[in-house]
């Protein structure tokens, strides 16, 4: 079988996608993923055949910088292949209907040439979802996060209303037309499935279940971290001799209000503390930092599920790839939100016991020193990780996911 895996070009938005691809590859089927920009290496490296559906520009970059200064015009020159709106939606910072105007041609035409017998997207991704319909083949929508999910109702409602939350409703103006250009009408793909990472008592479920809007099948799957590779440091596979922190801002430059100086406050906080305490940082200039303390060691890039078995504490930004790895390994959590769904998953921190979370206007060294001795000396903190990792542990793996699928294709 051919499964095609569209992805948009965001580390939180293609990395979870990453299991499962390795899952359907190890099960003899070919695979191939439809992402653009900086994803498209990124998913080469995880091992995965790649097709870069958006080659002209660079969607992350464009987001940030802008469009480029006056030029021949639309379809000609640096903006060869720039769909009429792309730009006008980089302006108004609205990346997921940015992804879909811009990625779903492309993914369509992926898709033809490889022949996809089924499409596995995430919850997120218009364009594979559109993609599926005009190939005329199944899809497998996979959430993404352990924030939300749809099945959430409150979450669907305020997504209706919210382009950065990236699900767009049935009147989607970015949606629409593309359904009018494509002549797809107001057809549907066909949905063998929808996947829930969640742990049961993060909101995830503890067996499969029928969506009350559609029937289409609930599927619960174990959250497999995948935060890239690296060759570790001799220090990454030795226990310490006390307390370890890992200190992350997250994959992509850290985005938390103050930037080096927020930063330079969490590793003041933590300098306090009788722990070894690793910076996972490769994008923050640690010179701005002034002198690092003694118990810092400065890591640069390390893959999360490389070192955090050792650790006790995960000092972080909330996102979910973050916090969904410090569930798999039963590490207690200190979120400090940035934006994005970040809020949501520092309140899922606190509410299910696993953690505690500090405002970012409300930081001063005292308080997140005193917030993470907490966390390292009470062990109702360390309790409750262990348990929310016993349960993911039992949940059915990607591999178990894709036989389902796999298998309901062939009835």
């Amino acid at each position: 079988m051919r499964i095609l895996f569209p992805a948009a070009p965001g580390y939180g938005l293609m990395l979870p996608l990453v299991p499962l691809v390795w899952a359907a590859r190890a099960a003899g089927h070919e695979v191939l993923v439809a992402t653009t920009a900086h994803m498209a290496k990124v998913a080469a490296w995880a091992g995965a055949p790649v097709v870069d559906v958006f080659p002209g520009r660079d969607l992350g970059e464009d987001l940030v910088g802008g469009p480029p200064g006056p030029g021949p015009g639309p379809g000609t020159g640096a903006d060869a292949g720039v769909p009429e709106g792309y730009w006008e939606l980089a302006r108004a910072m609205r990346p997921f209907d940015l992804f879909t105007l811009a990625m779903t041609r492309g993914t369509i035409d992926a898709g033809r040439d490889f022949g996809a017998d089924l499409v596995v997207h995430c919850s997120d991704h218009q364009a594979g979802r559109l993609a599926a319909l005009a190939l005329g083949v199944p899809a497998l929508e996979v959430g993404n996060r352990v924030s939300w999910s749809m099945r959430d109702p409150d979450v669907r409602e305020t997504a209706r209303h919210n382009h950065r939350m990236g699900i767009a409703p049935d009147d989607n103006p970015v949606v629409l037309r593309l359904r009018g250009e494509l002549g797809l009408g107001d057809r549907e793909p066909v949905l063998l499935g929808r996947v829930d990472p969640r742990a049961p008592s993060l909101g995830g479920l503890e067996h499969e279940e029928p969506d009350p809007r559609d029937g289409v099948p609930w599927l619960p799957m174990r959250y497999v971290p995948y935060n890239g590779g690296a060759v570790l440091p001799d220090w990454a596979l030795r226990a310490p001799g006390r307390p370890r922190i890992c200190l992350t801002l997250g994959t992509v430059a850290p985005l938390l209000p103050g930037g080096a100086d927020a930063l330079r406050l969490l590793v003041e906080a933590l300098a306090g503390l009788d722990a070894e305490v690793v910076l996972a940082d490769d994008e923050t200039d640690l010179s701005a930092l002034g002198p690092l303390p003694g118990n810092l060691i400065p890591a640069g890039f390390v893959p999360l599920s490389g070192i955090l078995r050792d650790c006790d504490l995960v000092v972080h930004h909330g996102g979910s790839g973050t916090t969904a790895t410090a569930l798999h390994y039963g590490v207690p959590q200190l979120v400090v939100p940035s934006g994005a769904d970040n809020e949501l998953c520092a309140r899922r921190v606190v509410d299910r016991g696993v953690g505690l979370a500090v405002a970012p206007q409300e930081l001063d060294a005292a308080g997140i020193g005193e917030a993470a001795g907490r966390l390292l000396a009470d062990a109702s903190f360390r309790h409750a990780a262990e348990e929310v990792r016993r349960e993911m542990a039992g949940q059915p793996t990607p591999a178990d996911v894709i036989a389902r699928i796999t298998a309901a294709m062939a009835v």
